[in-house]
């Protein structure tokens, strides 16, 4: 049965400093959303996309992924919200109703969510998290052990004149995972997390990070596979450069 990838790719990039979105930015000549879009056909595991854009960028985005020659995978394109929540719940809809109406292909089961921020996920990377959704576990993220001692602290004295907070214990850094995107879901159980947290979705206060998250509220388990250090999430310059390097490094 098929499987169903949301890129989300409506994120303004502020701290990059750019002058366009984040996903339009190039890395080695080509906008992040396009590499991005390209390991998930490679992967062999994705049957269909859905990427939320800019609303005012909805049809270039659309353009831009359909023409290129490394995506081979029906791509529609939809405006992304104002929260990350909202935007893959937007995607979400339009994908599926998409894919279902789609002749031959059969209802999807499978749906990954992933970042056009993390441009570099390898395509063994969504092999391996789409094969555990169809092993059984109806929510999977990948994830990699933290290497830095991470310190629990008391935030609660403002007024230190040097911003110092007293550190109220040392984490067991053994049973962290710092996690990574795609995640995938079995289809119906991402469609009650959505649909459940609806209510929190507009506010960016409130909204989940991750749609992991979404399922933990449920009180459903969410499982983790090892991730890869090539799927770094690019937020900074700096980010941009290791991604390039990393590039390089590949060749």
């Amino acid at each position: 049965m098929p499987t169903l990838a949301v890129l989300t790719a409506a994120g303004s990039g502020t701290r990059l400093g750019m002058d366009v979105p984040k996903a339009l930015v190039e890395l080695d000549g080509l906008p992040l959303v396009v590499h991005a879009a390209r390991r998930l056909c490679s992967s062999g595991v994705v049957d269909a996309i859905v990427v939320t854009a800019p609303p005012d960028l909805v049809d270039h985005v659309g353009a831009m992924l359909r023409d290129d020659p490394g995506v081979d995978r029906p791509v529609r394109a939809v405006a992304g919200s104002g929260t990350r929540q909202a935007s893959v719940a937007a995607g979400l809809r339009a994908g599926l109703a998409g894919a279902d109406a789609a002749p031959g292909s059969g209802p999807v089961d499978v749906v990954l969510v992933h970042d056009a921020a993390r441009p570099l996920a390898p395509p063994s990377l969504v092999r391996r998290v789409v094969e555990a959704v169809r092993a059984g576990h109806a929510a999977v993220v990948p994830g990699l052990p933290v290497t830095d001692t991470v310190k629990r602290v008391d935030p609660t004295d403002p007024d230190d004149p040097v911003g110092a907070e007293r550190v109220t214990g040392t984490v067991d850094r053994s049973v962290l995972r710092a996690v990574q995107t795609p995640q995938g879901f079995d289809r119906a159980l991402l469609e009650r997390a959505h649909a459940v947290a609806e209510h929190r979705a507009g506010d960016e206060a409130v909204a989940a990070t991750d749609d992991a998250g979404l399922v933990e509220d449920l009180g459903h388990d969410v499982h983790v596979v090892p991730g890869d250090p090539a799927a770094v999430k690019i937020t900074t310059r700096h980010d941009l450069r290791v991604a390039e390097l990393t590039l390089q490094e590949s060749r």
